[in-house]
């Protein structure tokens, strides 16, 4: 399924938030998670194979030295029912500033994923990112948003 595209997002402070596949910097991407506590040492070739099957958006601000990818979250997702929310992150130096909520409230809004009964992530150390979105804790570890009448047929 082709989802809808929403490239070039302006943010605050210069940020720019795309779903554009082509931008997305797979190095950066790799560089932050193999040292992110939930996918130490991951190999750059999971990587793409993971965001080649999901539905991704990053953020990006331009330097000196180009555009530089910042901030990246990813949606797996049936596109009827369910989906779940990985890979969430800010390089340290732009954390505070807002992208991930920015983020959230992007997939939050897309078209292609309104109506979905159930949402979950994995988190040890983002639970009030979540809470102030709407999520709920589960356990320690497992956040979801949960609507049982989302995907019931309207008259």
């Amino acid at each position: 399924m082709m989802l809808a595209a929403m490239t070039g997002t302006a943010l605050p402070g210069g940020y720019i938030l795309s779903d554009d596949p082509a931008a997305l910097q797979p190095e950066a991407i790799h560089a932050y998670l193999t040292r992110s506590y939930w996918s130490p040492g991951i190999g750059i070739a999971l990587v793409e194979k993971a965001m080649a099957g999901s539905h991704c958006v990053g953020v990006y601000l331009d330097g000196k030295s180009g555009r530089a990818q910042v901030a990246f979250a990813r949606v797996i997702t049936d596109h009827a029912t369910f989906a779940h929310l990985a890979d969430v992150y800010v390089l340290e130096a732009h954390q505070g500033k807002g992208l991930a909520s920015a983020m959230l409230r992007y997939f939050d809004g897309h078209p292609d994923l309104q109506r979905l009964r159930r949402w979950n992530l994995n988190t040890l150390d983002a639970h009030t990112l979540y809470e102030r979105h709407g999520w709920m804790r589960v356990n320690e570890t497992i956040m979801q948003r949960h609507d049982p009448d989302a995907s019931r047929e309207v008259a």
